[in-house]
């Protein structure tokens, strides 16, 4: 399988976008079993999502979260950037607050 890259632009400050990431992952490793190995500004999420193998890697940089992962194939592809691209736009919304982020993880 081939890698997948995906980006998200954010407009908070780093150390923010990480606790909202941070609660992303929470929420991925409880409903999914997916494990995330912290490295300074990124991760490393291994495991498995509704039955499809997951490694991928991201950094938080100044003005996105950046990362790839594994290609799910052609037919599932989009639903998986489209999935991606959903849940860390929630997470990142400015507008939100991290316990607004909190309490919305499963929207």
């Amino acid at each position: 399988m081939g890698t997948m890259k995906f980006e998200v632009p954010h407009s908070l400050p780093k150390d923010e976008v990480k606790k909202r990431v941070e609660q992303l992952l929470q929420y991925w490793g409880t409903k999914y079993g997916v494990k995330a190995d912290w490295a300074t500004d990124g991760a490393r999420l291994v495991g498995k999502v509704m039955g499809i193998q997951l490694d991928a890697t991201f950094v938080i940089t100044d003005k996105a979260v950046q990362g790839e992962g594994t290609d799910p194939g052609m037919l599932l592809r989009g639903q998986a950037k489209s999935y991606l691209q959903k849940k860390f736009g929630a997470v990142l919304d400015p507008s939100k607050s991290l316990a607004d982020v909190k309490n919305t993880m499963d929207a």
